[in-house]
C-alpha cells in the first residue's frame, strides 16, 4: 500500500481560518470595549454636570437672585428673613487660598520625595516607603480633619500665638499632607518611566546623580510630573471634610495665613442638609457646585495648555 501524501490543505490547514476568525472577533470586541470605556468617561462627566445644572437652573430666573451678586459679593446670608444674599466671592477666595497654600507646601516635598524614592534610596527602603505612602493616601479625609482640629491647631497656637488654631494655615497644611502621597506616587512612576539609557548616557558623560536628575530626568519626565501636580491640585480643590473641620468656617476674605476661611465645598457640605429641597437656598448650593465644576475645568484646561507648550519646546 502506498502512503497518502499530506497536503497543505489538510485538517490542520482547515482549522486556521477558524482560529483567525475567532482572533479577529476577539480583537473587535476588545476594541469596542476600549472605545466604550473612553466614551463613557465623557458621558459620565456630561451627565454629572447636567444633573447639577438641572437642580440649579430654576434659581437663575428667580427675581431674588442676581448672578453678579452671586459671583462678586462677599455677603452670604441664605437664611435671612428680610434680606437674603448669596455672595460666593469670599468662598471662592477661601477655596483658592487654601489650595494655593497646600500646593506651595505639597509640590516641593512631593516632587522631592518622588526623586528620592526613584533615584536615591535602596530597593528595600524604596518598598517600605512606597507602602507608607500608599497608607497615607488611604487615610480618610475626616481623620485628617480630626488631626487638623486637635493636633495641628494646638501646634499653630503654640508657634504663632494666635487665639484660634483652625484657620487658613491649618487647612493648607492638612491639604498638603493629603496631596503629597498622590504627587509622590505619580511622580515616582513618571521618573521610573524614563528609559535607563538616559541615565547610562548621563553617567557615561561624567554627570553626578544630581546633575542626572536635574538635567536629564526632570526634563524627560516633565509631563508626568506636571500631571502629578495637577492631580494634587484637584485633590486640594475638591476636598470637603478636612477643610470643613480645619479652616474655621468663617465667611470672609482672608488677609493673612492665620485668618479663618470657608471653602465652596465645605459650605455645600455644611448647609445642603439643612436647606429645604427645591428652595432658593437649595438651588444656590447646587449652583455653587456648578461654579466649583468650572473652576476645576479651568485648572485642567490651563494645565493641558501648559503641557502642550512644554511638548512644543
Amino acid at each position: 500500500m502506498s502512503a497518502v501524501p499530506l497536503t497543505p490543505g489538510g485538517a490542520a490547514a482547515e482549522r486556521r481560518p477558524t482560529r483567525s476568525t475567532l482572533s479577529l472577533l476577539g480583537e473587535r470586541v476588545i476594541e469596542a470595549l476600549i472605545k466604550l470605556s473612553g466614551v463613557s468617561a465623557v458621558i459620565f462627566v456630561v451627565a454629572i454636570f447636567f444633573f447639577i445644572f438641572r437642580e440649579a437652573a430654576p434659581v437663575l430666573w428667580s427675581k431674588d437672585f442676581h448672578i453678579l451678586e452671586f459671583l462678586f459679593s462677599t455677603e452670604w446670608y441664605p437664611t435671612s428673613v428680610s434680606n437674603v444674599r448669596y455672595g460666593t466671592l469670599a468662598l471662592t477666595v477661601g477655596t483658592l487660598s487654601v489650595t494655593a497654600v497646600a500646593i506651595v507646601l505639597a509640590v516641593p516635598f512631593g516632587l522631592g520625595a518622588a526623586i528620592f524614592v526613584s533615584e536615591f534610596c535602596s530597593p528595600k527602603l524604596k518598598e517600605t516607603l512606597k507602602i507608607v505612602i500608599e497608607l497615607l493616601a488611604a487615610i480618610p479625609s475626616v481623620v485628617w480633619g480630626f488631626v487638623g482640629l486637635t493636633v495641628m491647631s494646638k501646634i499653630i497656637v503654640t508657634l504663632t500665638g494666635t487665639a484660634v488654631g483652625v484657620n487658613l494655615l491649618n487647612g493648607g497644611v492638612i491639604l498638603a499632607l493629603m496631596s503629597v502621597p498622590i504627587i509622590v506616587s505619580i511622580g515616582e512612576d513618571a521618573l521610573r518611566a524614563v528609559p535607563d539609557s538616559y541615565r547610562e548616557a548621563a553617567v557615561a558623560l561624567g554627570a553626578t546623580r544630581w546633575q542626572t536628575v536635574y538635567r536629564v530626568l526632570l526634563p524627560a519626565a516633565k509631563n508626568g510630573l506636571l500631571a502629578a501636580v495637577l492631580l494634587g491640585v484637584g485633590r486640594a480643590v475638591g476636598e470637603t471634610m478636612a477643610v470643613l473641620m480645619a479652616t474655621g468656617h468663617a465667611v470672609h476674605i482672608p488677609d493673612g495665613l492665620l485668618n479663618s476661611v470657608r471653602t465652596l465645598t465645605a459650605n455645600v457640605a455644611a448647609e445642603l442638609g439643612e436647606a429645604p429641597a427645591g428652595s432658593s437656598h437649595y438651588r444656590v448650593l447646587f449652583l455653587t457646585g456648578v461654579l466649583l465644576f468650572w473652576i476645576t475645568m479651568v485648572v485642567n484646561v490651563a494645565a493641558d495648555l501648559v503641557v502642550r507648550g512644554i511638548r512644543r519646546k
